[in-house]
């Protein structure tokens, strides 16, 4: 099955990604394609890394463009003349829960976040964005209630999802329970917990988002060491979830021990 990504930050970061991939594994074959249209500056510069990669590169009509898009959902469709073809095993949604433990292991610290069924795309993919700016660990996500679309996410996190390890575990609370045996302190997110400015935070920290409205399941709350929330003067009843944590990961790294 293929996989069809456009935008040019999700591209970039894509080739950024399988450029260090080729690094790591030197008789690794490229299985990307690019196809496009028209040669702006931002297409003459993906076009460039990609042939420094080896990657198979042909022009086409906006026409075939078109129609290697039309399937995507309708915000994707717009390639701006640059379309990203690649696998979908070369781009699956991410490692499996027990590499990412395996790679947890590998340092004395973390720093991990879960999304307990936050569903927008669009906040999933902005959080994504914001872990790689605040260098978290991982995002975990429960495999059926999630955000899903992986082009979605990858567009809307800028191409993130290249750099931040992404897991989807089929039962959280199970995740939790084993992230507590490796050490980690557990912190949910609601706007009834201690104020986040009253609380410092251990090396290994998670960090759970509930859904906007609903918040945490009952038992993924059940699990949580302690809730944490942020201090707000306004009117309204909550802070957008993205930006909720985007304040929430700034602040936590700031305060977390090294």
């Amino acid at each position: 099955m293929k996989k069809i990504i456009t935008g040019f930050h999700a591209i970039d970061e894509i080739l950024r990604a399988e450029k260090l991939k080729i690094e790591k594994e030197k008789n690794r074959k490229p299985s990307l394609e690019i196809f496009y249209s028209k040669e702006g500056p931002r297409v003459k510069k993906i076009l460039e890394a990609a042939r420094k990669l080896n990657l198979k590169i042909e022009k086409k009509d906006n026409q075939f463009l078109d129609s290697l898009t039309k399937t995507l959902p309708e915000q994707l469709r717009d390639h701006r003349g640059i379309v990203l073809v690649t696998e979908a095993e070369n781009q699956k949604k991410g490692m499996s829960i027990d590499e990412f433990f395996a790679k947890l292991a590998e340092k004395d610290s973390g720093f991990v976040v879960i999304l307990d069924s936050v569903t927008d795309p669009h906040n999933t993919g902005s959080i994504i964005r914001s872990a790689d700016q605040f260098g978290i660990d991982g995002i975990i996500v429960p495999e059926n209630k999630s955000a899903g679309g992986f082009e979605i996410i990858s567009k809307v996190s800028a191409g993130a999802l290249a750099w931040v390890p992404f897991v989807e575990v089929t039962n959280l609370v199970r995740t939790v329970e084993r992230l507590k045996k490796e050490g980690f302190w557990i912190y949910g997110a609601d706007a009834g917990g201690k104020a986040l400015s009253d609380l410092t935070f251990p090396k290994k920290t998670v960090l759970i988002m509930g859904s906007e409205g609903r918040g945490m399941s009952r038992l993924v709350e059940e699990t949580c060491d302690e809730i944490v929330s942020i201090p707000t003067k306004g009117k309204l009843d909550s802070l957008n979830v993205s930006v909720a944590a985007g304040i929430l990961l700034y602040e936590i790294s700031r305060k977390k021990e090294v």
